[in-house]
């Protein structure tokens, strides 16, 4: 028989955004197929009738579902949506024995987990189901789409390719075979030490204090997770961060092998200003190189947005919203 973990869900509201009277809110949990429960808070529009379109909503990478993918589903409920924000595996109010791992398949299957969900909900239209991802769950939803045939529509907000960023560093600056072979080298050797010690060393979130001399993009995420706008006791990116180990299998495993064989709808959003911003030029180039299925692919970048501005709007509306529901409106009809 499937059992499932018995999570302890914090109850008061703890978000780092308002909550909205347009919606009612409530904690729900699913299990993926690996046997791991997730949480979730579910979003269903005040006075909603009949089966509703469903949007399935995680991320960034290191973040919980109360920070920006929270905002997200709310939003986007507040439009007509019936929406979850989830914690992946092994983090925030999500189960998993070992915290704070991550896997390129298991987090892919925290999303099919998410639709598996949505699909039997008496409220949805399993025949209208989407999913959004922000940052490093933007190249998880993209790699979802790519696998799940029930998903009729894809977001990707600000998105990072996990597995080519470690690979290849930041920039694609640490791309050559030496520079792998001396991270392969060091995680493996990290391993050991673990086991040692009896636990995992954790790699840090953002750093803090914040050094005067650290690049821009530590700057960007230094003013969203260590501070009021968007801290959060549950997030790693908030707090010591990752297992030094959590993300070693991305190396080895790039996601977006078959990007260009979607057949639904994507739409990736990217700031201009972006440290990111190669990563969705380069993943919307690869989708439509070749594909038989590139007329409803888009890729949209936000006028003098910065990365992090796409997690809350930073302060100058640069999500667009408006295209979101209008994007989720055509493709969950």
């Amino acid at each position: 028989m499937i059992r499932k973990e018995e999570l302890k869900l914090v109850t008061e509201w703890d978000k780092t955004f308002p909550k909205s009277e347009k919606v009612s809110h409530i904690k729900v949990t699913f299990m993926n197929r690996y046997g791991i429960t997730l949480a979730a808070d579910l979003y269903v529009p005040e006075n909603a009738e009949g089966r509703l379109p469903a949007i399935a909503v995680s991320g960034p990478f290191g973040a919980v579902k109360e920070q920006c993918s929270g905002l997200y589903a709310q939003t986007l409920a507040e439009r007509g949506f019936l929406t979850i924000a989830f914690d992946p595996s092994f983090t925030g109010e999500s189960g998993g024995n070992v915290r704070y791992m991550a896997s390129p398949d298991i987090n892919t299957e925290d999303f099919m987990a998410a639709v598996d969900f949505l699909s039997l909900n008496e409220k949805v239209d399993p025949e209208r189901i989407g999913i959004l991802g922000i940052c490093g769950w933007g190249g998880m939803a993209l790699n979802t789409a790519a696998l799940d045939t029930r998903i009729k529509a894809t977001v990707a907000s600000t998105m990072y390719d996990m597995t080519r960023v470690n690979a290849n560093g930041y920039f694609d600056a640490d791309d050559n075979e030496e520079a792998r072979y001396q991270q392969r080298k060091s995680l493996c050797a990290q391993r050991l030490e673990d086991l040692k010690a009896g636990e995992y060393k954790r790699a840090g979130g953002v750093v803090d204090p914040l050094p005067e001399d650290a690049p821009f993009f530590v700057k960007d995420y230094y003013d969203y997770y260590k501070t009021d706008r968007g801290y959060h006791a549950r997030s790693l990116n908030s707090n010591e961060g990752w297992n030094v180990i959590g993300c070693e299998s991305f190396m080895n495993q790039p996601i977006l092998r078959y990007s260009n064989e979607i057949r639904s709808a994507v739409l990736l959003i990217h700031g201009e200003n972006a440290h990111s911003c190669y990563f969705s030029r380069d993943a919307y180039a690869a989708m439509i190189k070749n594909s038989k299925y590139a007329d409803n692919k888009e890729l949209m970048i936000i006028p003098g947005a910065v990365h992090t501005d796409l997690y809350d709007g930073g302060g100058k509306d640069a999500i667009p919203f408006d295209k979101l529901q209008a994007f989720f409106s055509e493709y969950l009809r």
